[in-house]
């Protein structure tokens, strides 16, 4: 049975096929192609199971995020099945689940490959959206460091001394300054090759959010975060169907206004910690 007939329809590109980016892509995706990337066959098979049984138009390829040449592979899949209207980034490793090395490379310079990579073929009008995190609130870096990191290419980030001086130190830094490194990369890739294309980028920074792997953390270091939600505002953990209203917005017509910025989504802990309510490690 032919569900849908459309031609050329627009094209949502979604790297990392967990529960937030899922979430986004389902608040906009009616009408459009999908196509889904992630390392992990297996989760392929089940989150496009999940869409084609939905009725959604839906395709699958397998990318490792950490490879520049396989993410601009990604990129290029995207262009030859129609205008790319909307890209999505939420490949990552928690500080948890990985060592500095690997979060670094994944979360900061695998986001890099694809923003740039992506900045070649996105359409007019198009949208994108780095997942990126409220620890990126959490570090200051130094202005005259962000203007270096502003200035070099993906591809020597890890090179910097900030980098392997700092950055390197333990997972949880590593994290943080990946993180707040996302920021910069929509910040720059919004004023330079996004532009160019006549689309926009931004970040969204969720704050404590329960997902599958969102456990990882919780298992391994529960006490600070329930110390942080009890801090927050809200009084309690995020979903992923708040992130997907944001991220759908961010990524809509209202939005047209809006690139090279960052939404923190956290219930207020970010808030905590900078008045003083709440003390990072106590």
């Amino acid at each position: 049975m032919i569900f849908d007939r459309n031609e050329n329809k627009p094209v949502i590109a979604l790297l990392g096929a967990g529960s937030m980016g899922t979430a986004i892509v389902r608040r906009i995706a009616a009408g459009k192609k999908i196509l889904l990337g992630d390392i992990s066959e297996k989760n392929l098979e089940k989150v496009s199971h999940d869409f084609e049984y939905s009725g959604y138009d839906v395709e699958t390829m397998i990318v490792n995020a950490l490879e520049r040449e396989s993410v601009e592979a990604f990129a290029r899949k995207a262009a030859s099945l129609g205008p790319v209207m909307f890209f999505i980034d939420t490949a990552g490793a928690s500080p948890n689940q990985a060592k500095p090395e690997h979060i670094l490379k994944l979360d900061m310079v695998g986001t890099g490959y694809a923003v740039d990579a992506f900045g070649e073929v996105m359409a007019p009008s198009g949208a994108g959206l780095i997942i990126s995190s409220q620890t990126g609130y959490m570090y200051n870096i130094p202005h005259e460091t962000e203007q270096e990191i502003l200035n070099t290419p993906t591809q020597d980030l890890m090179d910097l001394p900030f980098i392997r001086e700092t950055a390197m130190q333990n997972s949880g830094w590593a994290y943080m300054i990946a993180k707040r490194v996302n920021h910069l990369q929509a910040m720059k890739a919004a004023a330079t090759t996004w532009k160019a294309r006549r689309a926009r980028i931004n970040t969204l920074s969720p704050g404590v959010i329960v997902t599958p792997l969102a456990y990882d953390e919780f298992n391994a270091a529960g006490e600070g975060y329930q110390r942080m939600i009890d801090a927050s505002a809200a009084e309690r953990t995020g979903t992923s169907d708040e992130i997907a209203e944001a991220g759908a917005f961010l990524l809509g017509e209202h939005a047209g206004f809006i690139t090279g910025t960052d939404l923190l989504i956290d219930g207020g802990t970010i808030a905590a910690i900078r008045t003083g309510q709440y003390k990072l490690g106590r």
